[in-house]
């Protein structure tokens, strides 16, 4: 008998990002070793903030989302916004859940900008290696 094609418009899902992601995937002992990084680092980013004014992108997420574009060779943040916005596997590394909305690619720049200018991306990177 022939199998159905359904419609799915809006599906619900229960299972996590965490859960999809294969525990033997390479890039789970990166992040692990991102985490750790990323950790170390959160005084220097309370510094680069203000404690008011409308929220920004976290810069864990930027950090990370940038890892990846490096990874994969992915050739620019507009494209990296699209995978990102589809791949339960880099969601799952930068830290979004499934509905959670994908940046603007300018506003991505924006904020990637206020890190490298703060010196923090090259203590990240530096961290990490180090790791």
């Amino acid at each position: 008998m022939r199998g159905d094609t359904p419609d799915h418009e809006s599906m619900f899902s229960y299972v996590t990002p965490e859960a999809r992601v294969r525990a033997d995937h390479p890039l789970r002992p990166i992040r692990r070793a991102v985490d750790a990084a990323l950790a170390r680092l959160s005084g220097r980013f309370d510094r680069l903030y203000a404690a008011t004014g409308r929220p920004s992108i976290p810069p864990e997420h930027l950090l990370r989302a940038l890892l990846l574009q490096i990874l994969y060779s992915i050739r620019s943040e507009r494209l990296l916004m699209e995978e990102l916005d589809y791949s339960v596997l880099y969601r799952w590394f930068v830290g979004l859940g499934m509905d959670d909305p994908v940046w603007d690619a300018t506003t991505f720049t924006k904020n990637r900008d206020r890190l490298l200018r703060g010196d923090v991306a090259d203590a990240f990177f530096a961290e990490v290696l180090a790791a």
